[in-house]
């Protein structure tokens, strides 16, 4: 079956003027659907999924990117809860921002109004598919979807799913589009569709971001690729410390606001780095760590390597940690702003006044003071599910929820009036 683009988008545009009059009651009801229709096509759901699992395998995938491509029924039914989740959200479609009167009389207000056309493109995560689906519909957007080949099979269930639930709540299916073709030329032909879509939101690695800002003539969020630190500073409660760290490496390696770097203050390293390596002593961490903690590393039996830069400027998504030593919070937040990817980073102090330097001082789209950085995602900030972490500083910013899906226009209520 041969895709053409252009029609996606025509019919993305006259869907997205449908969606963006609906109330919110109706909004929700068609979210309720598609939860229940998730849980009801879990074999079939499943069962493609077990064939991507199969194929990613056989082609020799990483088992970071496996861990993101796999659907449990625990995996599913969060989904589908997720959906439920946004369905209790505020809709932010409407909302008046600010307004007044103006010496003319005048009245002039700021409402929330959906942005129109919204495409995702995205590698091997499948609740991404349900996750953009559900915020997009919830702000009265239409969605085009492409997602990775490793995802083929399950998408096109799951996209299944989402059409047949909307039909079934009497909404356009064309709401919510995807390429399932693998033909990386669609994707140049995407990015080339600004008369229909207002936005590009790419969700993987480093190089589909540099792919989509250099081809892309609509705006592109950019963020998603986390290089994490936590700093541990001398004056942190070195016992509470190990547990948070343990949760921010080991809890989900390959999620992007799971730490990457740790560094360390002089001072306490080699109090502490031994307390690290036993604390991590049965998560199979592999170090790799400066001149400075290598030998202490070593000496105390870990897996450790030394450090090189393309380490310390990419996402490991595994078990691997990098360890620098530095001596204070100024060669800190001088090793994040070298290296960090502005996603999230935090200190760990019973130092106010260091605690705020470092919020101060570090631009990242979320900062932490004594908090593991696996925070940092939609559903944990109260926003519902996800559509992107933004690392970039226009628009949105940090998880992007229902609101970011959202822009405004100004409303103007006069009684015949005209300017003088």
């Amino acid at each position: 079956m041969t895709i053409n683009i252009i029609e996606m988008g025509k019919k993305a545009k006259q869907a997205a003027f449908v969606l963006a009059q609906l109330s919110t009651a109706e909004k929700n009801r068609a979210l309720q659907v598609i939860a229940d229709q998730l849980e009801a096509g879990e074999s079939e759901i499943l069962a493609a999924n077990a064939i991507d699992i199969e194929q990613a395998q056989e082609q020799g995938i990483s088992a970071a990117i496996i861990d993101r491509l796999l659907l449990t029924p625990e995996r599913l039914k969060g989904i589908a809860n997720d959906v439920r989740h946004v369905i209790s959200l505020a809709d932010p479609v409407g909302k008046l921002i600010d307004g007044g009167t103006l010496d003319s009389g005048l009245s002039i207000q700021r409402v929330r109004v959906p942005l129109g056309v919204v495409a995702t493109i995205y590698e091997a995560r499948p609740n991404v598919t349900i996750d953009v689906a559900s915020l997009c519909l919830k702000t009265g957007n239409a969605v085009i979807l492409r997602g990775g080949k490793e995802t083929r099979h399950t998408n096109e269930v799951l996209l299944q799913v989402v059409r047949q639930a909307l039909q079934q709540a009497n909404l356009p299916a064309e709401a919510v589009q995807a390429i399932i073709d693998p033909d990386r030329t669609l994707v140049m032909q995407l990015l080339k569709l600004d008369r229909y879509v207002d936005m590009v939101i790419p969700r993987g690695g480093a190089g589909l971001h540099q792919l989509c800002k250099e081809n892309s003539t609509i705006p592109v969020i950019v963020g998603g690729i986390g290089i994490c630190h936590l700093f541990v500073e001398q004056s942190a409660d070195l016992q509470r410390v190990l547990a948070l760290i343990d949760n921010a490496k080991t809890q989900r390696p390959s999620a992007c606001n799971s730490v990457e770097t740790l560094l360390l203050q002089h001072s306490i390293a080699a109090e502490f780095i031994p307390r690290l390596v036993k604390q991590l002593a049965e998560k199979n961490v592999h170090y790799y760590a400066d001149d400075k903690a290598l030998p202490i590393l070593q000496k105390y039996g870990a897996t450790a390597s030394a450090v090189c830069d393309e380490k310390l400027r990419n996402e490991a998504l595994c078990n691997d940690v990098n360890v620098v030593i530095v001596d204070d919070i100024d060669q800190a937040v001088a090793h994040i702003q070298e290296y960090g990817s502005h996603h999230s980073d935090g200190i760990l102090t019973e130092s106010q006044a260091l605690a705020r330097q470092f919020v101060n001082q570090v631009d990242s789209a979320t900062v932490y003071v004594n908090a593991s950085t696996r925070f940092t995602d939609g559903a944990q900030f109260g926003l519902g599910a996800e559509v992107a972490v933004s690392t970039q500083k226009l628009h949105a910013r940090g998880p992007m929820g229902l609101e970011a899906l959202t822009t405004y226009k100004w409303v103007c209520y006069g009684d015949y009036v005209s300017r003088k």
